[in-house]
């Protein structure tokens, strides 16, 4: 916290016989970010407990995917985190060709990468303008999400769909670049680093902007590693933990980039790292693009179906509707999603659907550290630190 705000909470920790009282936060608060409703203990103006209550937005994504077959199941995922929908898919599609142990084409892999890198920026783009929008600047919530809209566009040239693509599929991708949506993502490229520069401009050194962010919501690395957070949450704290890196999926081993890092764990460094990773994403996608080769977009089975065999075609059928397609088996498949880890363990008892579909969603661990984070600090801190944690209640509910 800045010097003001620690003179203001030492004023009022010495104030004799406050008596605490309990608050609602949400979900009805438009800062709560959809669905949050936190129960807040205060002591005057000081959090002294934050308890988060979950569970308006429940539609029972896990147990719904049981019930479906593993290509019906895709689209639930574009539901959970609908502020980077391709995300959510490709963490699935990833899992399922995991269980397949096939690996799909190179043109295929390199899509996905400029796809998920386009989904970072859409995703960081909402979270720093709603961020400042809560704190009370205005104007970037109207510059970034202009610039939103032309993402939107990319998703709808290659999906027919703004939000829910359902684009990523077990096996590739489902539809080919063309020329002319590859000479727009180029040049979206080419134009956002100074949209970027222009918020930068706005925020970063904005006097105001610094007091609501430096020093609060501090997370140390201990606290870190005790909650399990990931994303950008670790690396605003200084660790330099990304799965794209530490673990690499896709093609992202052959990419170069950095991974942006903060040191004081507080709000404004989870600012700035997310800015960075914007530039990151941008350079992330030109060299995707740089490198896309001719070739198929999907795992092309090696036992084709001809129009002469009524055998071959209902054992495809049978395969399809009720048998499955592998093994038994079970794997656990994560990716850096633009919230951080984002996880799926999926069990296969040799069916056509999922015998089981746990899905380890990032925000559902920031959500429940924002009373370790947010103790002691002021109830308007608490708004600042909710925007910084980058909460979407489609994936912490499922």
């Amino acid at each position: 916290m800045s010097n003001n705000t620690n003179n203001n909470l030492s004023k009022l920790q010495n104030i004799q016989n406050i008596k605490a009282f309990r608050i609602n936060f949400g979900p009805q608060h438009p800062a709560a970010h959809g669905v949050l409703r936190l129960i807040l203990l205060l002591q005057g103006e000081i959090v002294q407990r934050a308890e988060p209550h979950i569970g308006l937005l429940h539609r029972g994504t896990e147990k719904l995917l049981e019930h479906k077959t593993y290509l019906q199941g895709l689209p639930y995922f574009d539901r959970l985190d609908y502020v980077s929908m391709m995300s959510q898919e490709h963490v699935f599609a990833l899992a399922v060709e995991k269980l397949m142990k096939k690996q799909i084409p190179l043109r295929a892999q390199y899509i996905r990468v400029i796809y998920s890198e386009l989904t970072r920026i859409l995703n960081h783009l909402m979270s720093i303008t709603t961020h400042a929008l809560d704190v009370g600047a205005f104007t970037p919530f109207l510059w970034g999400f202009e610039e939103r809209e032309q993402l939107f566009e990319l998703y709808e040239k290659i999906s027919g769909a703004r939000m829910h693509a359902a684009f990523f599929r077990p096996g590739g991708v489902a539809k080919d670049l063309s020329p002319l949506l590859i000479e727009k993502i180029y040049k979206f490229v080419d134009n956002f680093a100074s949209r970027i520069d222009e918020i930068e401009t706005l925020l970063t050194d904005n006097v105001i902007w610094k007091q609501r962010l430096i020093n609060v919501g501090k997370i140390t690395k201990q606290a870190i590693m005790r909650h399990g957070f990931t994303g950008v949450i670790a690396r605003g704290s200084g660790i330099p933990y990304d799965l794209r890196y530490t673990s690499p999926y896709e093609l992202y081993k052959y990419i170069d980039f950095n991974i942006p890092v903060g040191k004081n764990g507080d709000c404004y460094d989870r600012y700035l790292v997310r800015i960075q990773e914007m530039r990151e994403s941008l350079s992330i996608i030109h060299q995707a693009l740089s490198f896309l080769s001719r070739g198929p977009i999907r795992y092309k089975q090696s036992r084709k179906i001809t129009k002469n065999s009524m055998e071959e075609l209902i054992s495809h059928f049978k395969n399809y509707t009720s048998y499955g397609f592998f093994d038994s088996n079970e794997d656990y498949t994560a990716i850096e999603a633009p919230k951080g880890e984002l996880g799926v363990y999926l069990v296969s008892n040799g069916k056509n659907k999922p015998y089981r579909c746990k899905i380890r969603a990032p925000g559902y661990f920031h959500l429940q550290g924002i009373e370790a984070i947010g103790k002691g600090s002021f109830l308007a801190d608490i708004v600042t630190i909710i925007g910084t944690l980058d909460i979407v209640f489609g994936e912490i509910d499922k």
